[in-house]
């Protein structure tokens, strides 16, 4: 099956660019750095949807991009999870915490409105993730 990203993930994101398995996307909340990876394989929901070495590449993929993430922005805490319960198709969100940000300590779903970046900062900072994540760019 060929991919094809869901609608709501590509109006609520930013292209970052394409690791080996996941495109990688930048949520358009500047209220929490969020990166979303997603598998670039066709008609996925579940984790144990993919092969056993594709769900390595993806847990590989998710740890490389917390680290950079964490690294680029000096979060305290990297959230990460997969739910999918709006949007069935597998994504792994990648979220940098700070205490005291507008949903700390609770989760990042559900909390407020969204605060889009600008423009040049939304561009200041793929370009900073395609050069951390060694991404040939978006």
């Amino acid at each position: 099956m060929t991919f094809a990203l869901d609608p709501r993930l590509a109006a609520d994101t930013l292209l970052v660019g394409d690791l080996p398995l996941s495109r990688v996307l930048l949520m358009n909340d500047s209220r929490f750095p969020w990166l979303i990876l997603v598998p670039r394989r066709g008609r996925l929901s579940e984790l144990h949807d993919l092969s056993r070495h594709e769900r390595a590449a993806l847990i590989e993929e998710t740890a490389r991009a917390g680290e950079k993430l964490k690294s680029l922005t000096s979060a305290a805490k990297i959230n990460i999870g997969a739910l999918g319960n709006i949007v069935s198709q597998l994504h792994v969100h990648v979220v940098a915490r700070f205490e005291g940000d507008a949903a700390w300590p609770g989760p990042v779903w559900g909390a407020g409105m969204a605060a889009p970046y600008s423009s040049a900062a939304a561009q200041e900072l793929v370009r900073d993730l395609v050069v951390a994540l060694g991404l040939a760019g978006a």
